[in-house]
């Protein structure tokens, strides 16, 4: 059965899909702009700013808002204790980052896994498990506050959910958002990919490649 942090989440999430479709339904009917032709990525109206925010690398460094400028990357968050999505998403983001290794480091997109379990994911057990699927996935977390900030700031929700009574004494999951969001080369949040799209029966993570290596070459800073 669900609890009420589940389905509170579940509306969240129906929210944000039904605000993506208005935007689609924008885009199609009242926006003039040019937009590339996209397999997947889903682009809205108008690019919004992120709110300042500070995150723990697993390199030991933060990661603040002006190191994403000038790539575009998609951020998607989890945590490393994730028993399926979490590893079946970076298994197929990892097969689109190859697919643009030979850009030059200036321009190459970008994949940030951010876990939002800081309590067991430590920024060097995060980076272990990060980079066992892709060498430059960059990696990173935050104290619990400043995480919810910054998921909101990506319309992403996420919620500890204690397991059931035949579980340990305080064994818990992480229920979040499984969508990834798009933020441009100036780092503000440009788009969305549904979370279907990596974890369908059929993944497509050429379509993602494909997309991030077009706006990559229409869409510089």
């Amino acid at each position: 059965m669900f609890n009420r942090t589940t389905l509170v989440i579940l509306c969240i999430a129906l929210a944000g899909g039904l605000g993506l479709l208005v935007a689609q339904k924008f885009f199609a009917g009242g926006s003039t702009a040019r937009q590339p032709d996209l397999q997947v990525v889903q682009l809205y109206p108008q690019p919004r700013a992120i709110p300042d925010f500070a995150l723990q690398q697993s390199d030991g460094t933060q990661l603040l808002p002006g190191e994403l400028a000038g790539h575009w990357t998609l951020v998607f968050i989890g945590f490393t204790h994730c028993p399926d999505v979490c590893p079946m998403t970076l298994t197929h983001l990892a097969q689109a980052q190859r697919q643009w290794e030979a850009l030059p480091e200036a321009t190459r997109p970008r994949v940030l896994f951010v876990s939002v379990d800081p309590e067991r994911d430590t920024p060097e057990r995060l980076g272990d498990y990060a980079h066992a699927f892709h060498r430059d996935t960059l990696a990173a977390t935050a104290d619990v506050p400043s995480l919810e900030r910054f998921a909101r700031s990506l319309s992403m929700v996420f919620a500890k959910v204690p397991l059931d009574r035949d579980a340990p004494d305080g064994a818990y999951t992480i229920d979040h958002s499984a969508s990834l969001a798009v933020l441009d080369p100036q780092g503000r949040v440009a788009g969305a990919v549904s979370g279907s799209v990596l974890n369908a029966e059929t993944p497509r993570p050429d379509a993602v490649a494909a997309d991030l290596l077009r706006l990559t070459a229409e869409h510089r800073p």
